[in-house]
């Protein structure tokens, strides 16, 4: 993966990484994935699956989503029709980000993606209609370890750019607990860049 460039979001860990795209009069082609690439920006996981989520209505908010430990995933999310608000929340205790947020815009325009590891909880809302994200993680989906925080916590306050009403949600995210409580099951082992 040639990239643009690799700069971290709001916390030492979330990373935003541009590929390269070299176009011409047909299109253009470009390397979305590269273990070594990755690596070498310290991102030394191994992806086990592929999701692909589309969205028909402007509004649509998906999450905040994690899976517990020891089920906890990785997430590499691209855009590859439209534009997501894409927002990542530390839930691991002891942290001294525990509970804030980061997030930036992610099009398949910018041709941006945006890494989220284990001990965040990821959400993201559709700035446009018809928008398809696919992500990467780093393990298998797990019914028993799939949780939600509230995408409205107050705690945590995301300014979620909602310029339509109300979100769209699913009847799991609408019933989501806070995230005061939940019972993350991430610890905070080591110190924010």
């Amino acid at each position: 993966m040639t990239v643009a460039d690799i700069r971290e979001i709001g916390f030492g860990e979330v990373m935003e990484i541009v590929p390269v795209r070299h176009t011409d009069d047909r299109g253009f082609f470009s390397e979305t994935f590269n273990v070594r690439t990755l690596r070498q920006a310290g991102i030394d996981v191994e992806f086990v699956q592929d999701n692909h989520s589309f969205s028909r209505p402007t509004g649509t908010l998906r999450g905040l989503h994690f899976q517990k430990p020891p089920m906890a995933q990785g997430k590499l999310v691209r855009v590859t029709s439209g534009e997501i608000f894409d927002v990542a929340v530390d839930i691991r205790l002891g942290s001294p980000t525990f509970g804030n947020w980061a997030g930036i815009v992610i099009s398949a325009d910018k041709w941006n993606q945006l890494y989220v590891p284990p001990g965040f909880a990821h959400g993201f809302v559709t700035l446009t209609a018809n928008t398809e994200v696919i992500y990467k993680v780093t393990e298998f989906y797990s019914p028993e370890h799939d949780r939600s925080i509230r995408f409205d916590d107050p705690q945590i306050g995301i300014d979620w750019p909602l310029t339509n009403g109300p979100p769209q949600l699913s009847d799991k995210d609408a019933n989501a607990p806070l995230l005061s409580q939940s019972d993350t099951g991430f610890e905070f082992a080591g110190s924010v860049k």
